[in-house]
């Protein structure tokens, strides 16, 4: 899980830097992973497996992301509260184990990609654009059902008064919400045990996903950025 909320360092500093909520944004992204460990073994089974007859072993898949997601959350949680001298030298060595982090983490789609290569050379150019159009489109669809979903909150819970009509939390609500983790993407994959495919193939659009939604993020918080600087130039004139 550590690498799980290094990977979303690029959805805290686009909170930070669009001015929303960060400690929102990170306690969003920590409970929306922990839900989503225990959420998705089920909802694959429901909600696809039974749709296309594939049979996914839910019981092994949850123990599974108990077990490499959940449970290096917890350990890693009470070593920092037993161990105050360790906590300390982490947070001041925090760049260091963030880049540690990331090359460990890239490993693991890497190394399930390169297992797939030769099937990998057999896909079509086409496929894959389809699958990275199929995945800008998903996030553009989170974005406009999160904004609406921010908005008729708002609506029904004070109007200006309500908390969802604050900017830097209606900012930290609708970036995490728009994103999906590519940790539990890739651990679910790895224990799917090739039941809709080759994980490396499968793990490829997780991938080019998580960086659409990396770039689209980051011209959105542009556009909010000009927006403010605009409208604040325009107030001073």
């Amino acid at each position: 899980m550590s690498s799980s909320l290094f990977l979303e360092h690029a959805l805290i500093f686009y909170t930070q830097l669009a001015g929303g909520n960060t400690a929102i944004a990170l306690a969003m992204t920590v409970v929306s992973n922990m839900l989503g460990i225990l959420i998705i073994p089920f909802s694959i089974s429901i909600f696809i497996a039974d749709g296309v007859g594939v049979h996914v072993p839910t019981t092994e898949l949850l123990r599974s992301l108990l077990l490499t997601l959940l449970l290096p959350l917890i350990l890693g949680k009470v070593l920092r509260e037993s161990f105050r001298g360790l906590a300390n030298y982490v947070d001041h060595n925090r760049k260091l184990f963030s880049k540690i982090s990331a090359v460990f983490l890239s490993l693991v789609p890497w190394m399930q990609v390169s297992r797939s290569r030769s099937l990998l050379l057999m896909v079509k150019p086409a496929a894959f654009v389809v699958a990275i159009g199929m995945g800008t489109l998903l996030h553009l669809v989170l974005l406009a059902f999160n904004t609406l979903a921010i908005r008729s909150l708002s609506a029904v819970s004070g109007g200006d008064k309500s908390i969802f009509s604050e900017k830097e939390n209606a900012i930290a609500t609708l970036l995490v919400a728009s994103q999906k983790t590519l940790p539990v993407m890739v651990a679910v994959v790895e224990q799917l045990g090739g039941a809709f495919g080759e994980s490396g193939l499968l793990v490829l659009p997780c991938v080019a996903a998580r960086l659409i939604q990396i770039i689209l993020d980051s011209f959105l918080v542009n556009f909010w950025l000009r927006r403010d600087l605009s409208s604040n130039t325009a107030k001073v004139a």
